[in-house]
């Protein structure tokens, strides 16, 4: 096949031209920062007016959609805001009551929040308001420091201080564009992280289902379980009663809503229509059903300031900064994956640094006026997808409706039973425990589903951070694994052709006498270099073996193809000075094939090149074989290739 090529047709392998280390270290910066190249438009706009102008609209993107809205526009997003705000409403409540925070503060959360990011976000279909997960987080964390029921102002403040600090870490990042921090969180790790803080959300709430008062502070499965039933004589009949009447047809509500997605606005409502019932029974007849609490008194008027109210004053303060960083990374992760998922649908692109400025400052300045950390949930976004909305104005109309709600209709929840609060967060929680994709997961990529686990395992026997830290610490693990322990593998020739593929993946490519080829799937750096070199020895080990074995003739060329390593390091090129200096010891000649320009540049100025020679590098496999079997069949094998042609 290709040993017929003649020398003087192979092409040289050129080394790139040098750059000064200020603009190589300007261009890395920049595929790393701004790979999307986010202010192209602008930077190619010659006017300086028309510059501001794109800077303004790509800060606040309502100035780009704002001059296309129409009138048909507003009808949607006035019927997606209401229907949201059906549910906002009942779910800021409970929430707030999750974080143990006064439920005023889920209103309030619903209020600034949402105006902000209409302003600032680039999705149009992210309905923000609270959420399950950062509120169990908010209230785990800070209720192991102090007692919300024993010092309720302290408590208070430092939630509104952690949202600050949330808020800023969400704003640097996406300032200074570091949005794959966030991305640490695998797919596999929020599954099974989201699944198992559902499953603590949902056993925490039997506290409200049974009526029980004191309630252990823990979040793994053991104490709550140990909590509900040693209180067993303490059970009130009436609240599980009630509370199970309303799960169910919260449930066959989401149920009838999922079979007919027509129907979403009937899953939407019931939460609304469960406090109002609620709220109507226990009116009526509060007086005969003494063991069912119901929320009590709810503070009349908009979100009063609260700046003032941030505590920076040591040990506090680092507390509420851990707390802010830990809850703000899940919101951001939840966040714009939500949101990415809906503009996936639509056809659209959001900007993840984008949204995580409007994110940060949502939340700093929510911070300032009463509010706890937000994000977009699922749920209330879904509910505002298939509502129809058009931009980010349903969010403008829900706050309206809930800045009309604090103003008017607080005292109509007087009356609202807790159970029937707990009872809405069960049957939002139970549609994050995703077991389906955990046996994709499962079917997909066993080391996935292993991390996904151990998250779930963690926060349901451990804790939240528990959970976080074995879900984030796996996944580090896995990067590192794959980055120490690259793929190397023998590559043969697909008969009559120039192709050359992996023998495992295709049993039909052959191997070539005397020729050992060996691809390495990924970059050469200190962490690699060593199992890098054993394997090789190992490789060759073998083949020597086989060939010894069978009577063929003995190995000769060592072909390493190097189209997969992007990159390689000091050590990497050490390892590969060190590799040619035992072949050579061997007998045996190194031979390299199809290296990058970044390969070729470090290769070149480390005289490596020199060392080995140009007439053993090429630009791919088939000329490194036609070459090796040339120089087998017409001369010795130390003796030089003929100069290549340049291209």
């Amino acid at each position: 096949m290709c040993s017929s090529k003649r020398a003087s047709q192979y092409h040289k392998v050129e080394t790139p031209p040098p750059q000064p280390f200020l603009k190589s270290l300007k261009n890395t910066l920049n595929e790393i920062l701004f790979a999307d190249d986010p202010f192209r438009e602008i930077r190619n706009e010659p006017k300086t007016s028309k510059k501001i102008e794109l800077g303004l609209r790509h800060v606040f993107p309502i100035l780009e959609w704002a001059r296309g809205y129409n009138l048909g526009y507003l009808k949607s997003d006035v019927i997606s805001g209401i229907t949201i705000a059906s549910l906002a409403i009942p779910q800021g409540i409970s929430y707030a009551q999750l974080a143990n925070l006064p439920p005023i503060l889920g209103l309030y959360s619903s209020l600034v929040p949402p105006l902000v990011y209409a302003i600032m976000g680039s999705s149009r279909d992210l309905a923000v308001g609270t959420v399950a997960v950062a509120s169990l987080l908010t209230g785990a964390m800070l209720g192991k420091e102090v007692n919300a029921v024993e010092n309720p102002k302290l408590y208070l403040h430092l939630a509104f201080t952690a949202t600050f600090f949330a808020g800023l870490m969400q704003t640097c990042l996406g300032i200074l564009r570091l949005g794959f921090v966030v991305e640490i969180l695998s797919h596999a790790a929020i599954v099974g992280f989201m699944g198992g803080a559902a499953t603590v959300v949902c056993l925490q709430q039997l506290k409200g289902l049974l009526g029980l008062t004191h309630f252990t502070h823990s979040t793994d499965i053991v104490s709550v379980l140990r909590s509900i039933f040693s209180q067993s004589h303490m059970w009130k009949w009436e609240s599980g009663v009630l509370g199970c009447c309303f799960l169910i047809f919260l449930l066959t509500t989401k149920f009838i809503s999922k079979k007919r997605p027509k129907l979403f606005w009937i899953s939407a409502m019931s939460p609304l229509v469960s406090v109002i019932f609620g709220s109507l029974f226990m009116y009526f007849l509060h007086h005969h059903f003494h063991g069912i609490q119901y929320i009590g008194e709810l503070k009349k008027g908009i979100n009063p300031p609260s700046i003032t109210h941030l505590v920076f004053t040591p040990p506090y303060v680092t507390l509420a900064l851990k707390i802010g960083i830990i809850t703000g990374v899940i919101a951001l992760a939840e966040g714009i994956a939500v949101g990415r998922s809906f503009a996936m649908y639509k056809n659209y692109n959001i900007d993840g640094n984008k949204e995580m400025i409007a994110f940060g400052v949502m939340n700093i300045l929510g911070s300032f006026s009463s509010c706890y950390l937000t994000t977009g949930p699922f749920s209330r976004s879904a509910v505002n997808y298939n509502a129809g909305c058009k931009t980010a104005v349903s969010n403008v109309v829900m706050a309206i409706a809930v800045a009309v709600t604090l103003l008017f209709l607080t005292p109509l929840f007087f009356y609202t039973p807790l159970v029937v609060l707990s009872s809405i967060i069960i049957a939002a929680m139970l549609g994050l425990v995703d077991y389906e994709a955990a046996l994709h997961l499962w079917r997909l990529d066993k080391f996935d589903f292993f991390v996904c686990l151990s998250a779930y395992l963690g926060v349901v026997f451990g804790t939240i951070e528990i959970g976080l830290i074995l879900s984030v610490g796996i996944s580090v693990m896995r990067l590192v694994l794959f980055v120490g322990r690259p793929k190397i593998y023998v590559m043969g020739n697909i008969q009559n052709t120039e192709i050359f593929r992996n023998i495992e993946h295709y049993p039909q490519a052959v191997t070539l006498s005397s020729l050992l080829i060996l691809h390495v799937d990924g970059p050469i750096y200190f962490a690699n270099s060593s199992y890098l070199r054993d394997r090789i020895g190992r490789w060759i080990d073998e083949e020597e073996e086989k060939l010894s074995k069978s009577g063929e003739v003995s190995l000769q060329y060592i072909v390493l193809d190097m189209s997969a390593v992007g990159n390689i390091d000091t050590s990497g090129i050490s390892m590969l000075e060190e590799v040619n200096k035992i072949l050579g010891r061997r007998e045996l000649k190194l031979v390299i094939a199809n290296p990058g320009a970044e390969v070729m540049k470090k290769l070149s100025k480390s005289n490596f090149i020199e060392s080995i020679g140009n007439e053993r590098i090429y630009l791919t496999v088939a000329e490194a074989v036609a070459a090796c079997n040339f120089m087998l069949h017409t001369a010795k094998p130390d003796s030089p290739v003929p100069e290549f042609n340049n291209v």
